[in-house]
């Protein structure tokens, strides 16, 4: 992608030596793009790109820990949906920092179906009985889910359409 100037003047003007120095500041210069909405609306942006990057994290340790052959234990067709969360929860946060209605879209599509597919997963089938570390786990990812659907709305109207070219 070429920049253009003006995305460049943004991003450095998020930092004084016009590098990047942290994950801090990435986000920072990637969410420049949300100046103008309210605060809420940014805050809300900024935690849903957050929680798409963590769990962009923890799918690359599943992966790299597991030899890449993660979630052996669950069906084909479920272990081929956790490993696609690989590329769609990068995917997701970088279009929604871009400012993006796909990125809105994306992001809670990708919540709800991981907040389903972990439900099945862990009663559907998993046997053990009462609280585990897995359930704890899809109750937090259902509730993540939930905040993204109640927040969507508010970030698809500050959200930009997608621009064709003439």
């Amino acid at each position: 992608m070429i920049a253009s100037g003006l995305e460049v003047q943004q991003i450095t003007a998020l930092q004084p030596d016009s590098r990047v120095t942290s994950g801090r500041d990435t986000l920072a210069a990637m969410m420049s793009r949300w100046r103008g909405a309210s605060q809420p609306v940014r805050v809300a942006a900024a935690a849903a790109v957050i929680v798409l990057t963590y769990g962009t994290a923890v799918h690359l340790v599943h992966l790299a820990s597991s030899g890449f052959d993660p979630y052996p234990q669950v069906p084909g067709w479920l272990r081929t949906y956790f490993v696609s969360l690989t590329f769609l929860d990068p995917l997701a946060a970088v279009l929604l920092a871009r400012r993006t209605r796909a990125g809105v879209v994306l992001a809670v599509a990708v919540l709800v179906s991981d907040a389903a597919a972990n439900g099945w997963a862990n009663y559907a089938l998993d046997a053990e009985s009462g609280v585990t570390v897995g359930r704890v786990g899809q109750a937090v990812v259902t509730m993540l889910a939930l905040a993204a659907c109640a927040t969507a709305p508010r970030l698809w109207r500050a959200a930009a359409p997608l621009q064709h070219p003439r």
